[in-house]
């Protein structure tokens, strides 16, 4: 699709400075612009650019003021926050973009399933009995949805997302590709022939509204009872989620963290990368866990800042670390000393 500058400032209330009449059909970045695109400077880093880049439409803050001549291709949008109004436009082209209503002829959808007609249903998808979709769904090829299993309106759920028995997802949720929501929970129990037992997991995954899985990640369904991701959680690619566990509201996790069964993360943490997080201990609300950090114990006072593994609070590890960083130097110290008595 194609919009001119003229629509653009309409959608944005922003001002145009040059040709309205310029049309863009992809969006770039300043330094890379090409014609037909539309591009924002919001940093001031990237001033140099806006010079000598070829996109024809640029967005621009009120108060920018050229200090050399701009290419005469290049159309201005002024607005009052170039970064808010670009990212407007980025999810205005996201949903355009957004598959249509409809129904492949190769999706396999069982007769008791309830599926609305603006639903979009891609090549390949199964979908089981009593499976009940919202409004606006997007269920891309290969999808896999078990029996039972409850969708939200306006939820995505892009290739290859696989969803197990009588799980629940809310509304506007987004499940990138290969994410498996409902897998059983690691739980064996050790026999006296050092054989394990399988102990049948017979729960499910609740996620609430608003979340955000990222490809590959897997969340495991509750031996008993409901594992629970909570509204507004942002959760990374190839994270772990063990079963029973609970992540509270608005909380976000960075890519390879395991978090083991029962565990308790409470609201609005920020969790980083390759975080290993130890079973059965609780996370206080407004945490937040450096990366390749290791919590073997529960956190229990709210705002508590970890890193290390295992983790000490912040200040306490930097000041392990100026130890740590001196070992070498100290080592050397102690070995002169050494050869220095026995002479």
């Amino acid at each position: 699709m194609k919009f001119t500058a003229q629509q653009i400032a309409g959608m944005l209330n922003g001002s145009i400075e040059g040709n309205d009449t310029v049309e863009v059909s992809a969006l770039s970045k300043i330094e890379e612009g090409k014609p037909g695109t539309l591009t924002f400077l919001s940093n001031p880093k990237y001033t140099q650019y806006i010079y000598s880049t070829q996109a024809s439409i640029a967005i621009v803050s009120k108060a920018f003021e050229a200090e050399q001549a701009l290419p005469s291709t290049l159309t201005l949008v002024r607005v009052d926050d170039p970064y808010a109004c670009f990212a407007k436009l980025l999810e205005a082209y996201d949903q355009l973009r957004k598959p249509q209503p409809g129904i492949h002829a190769s999706a396999q959808i069982d007769a008791s399933a309830e599926v609305p007609s603006n639903a979009h249903i891609g090549a390949g998808a199964v979908i089981s009995a009593g499976v009940k979709l919202g409004e606006n769904v997007i269920v891309s090829a290969q999808v896999f949805i078990g029996e039972g299993v409850r969708i939200g309106s306006n939820t995505y759920l892009h290739p290859g997302v696989k969803i197990y028995r009588d799980c629940v997802i809310g509304d506007q949720c987004t499940l990138h590709a290969g994410v498996v929501i409902g897998a059983d929970g690691f739980g064996f129990a050790p026999q006296a022939d050092n054989q394990y037992s399988k102990v049948p997991q017979i729960g499910n995954v609740v996620i609430e509204d608003r979340v955000e899985i990222g490809a590959n990640t897997s969340i495991d369904r509750a031996t008993l009872g409901s594992t629970f991701i909570r509204r507004g959680v942002k959760l990374d690619n190839l994270i772990q989620v063990g079963h029973n566990v609970e992540i509270g509201e608005n909380t976000v996790i960075a890519a390879q963290t395991g978090i083991a069964g029962s565990s308790k993360i409470g609201a609005n943490c920020m969790i980083g990368g390759q975080v290993g997080i130890a079973g059965h201990i609780s996370i206080a609300n407004g945490c937040k866990i450096a990366a390749q950090s290791g919590i073997s114990a529960s956190m229990l006072k709210e705002g508590t800042v970890v890193q290390g593994s295992p983790a000490l609070e912040i200040m306490d590890f930097k000041k392990a670390y100026i130890v740590y960083r001196r070992l070498p130097e100290w080592a050397a110290r102690i070995e002169a000393l050494e050869k220095s008595s026995k002479n």
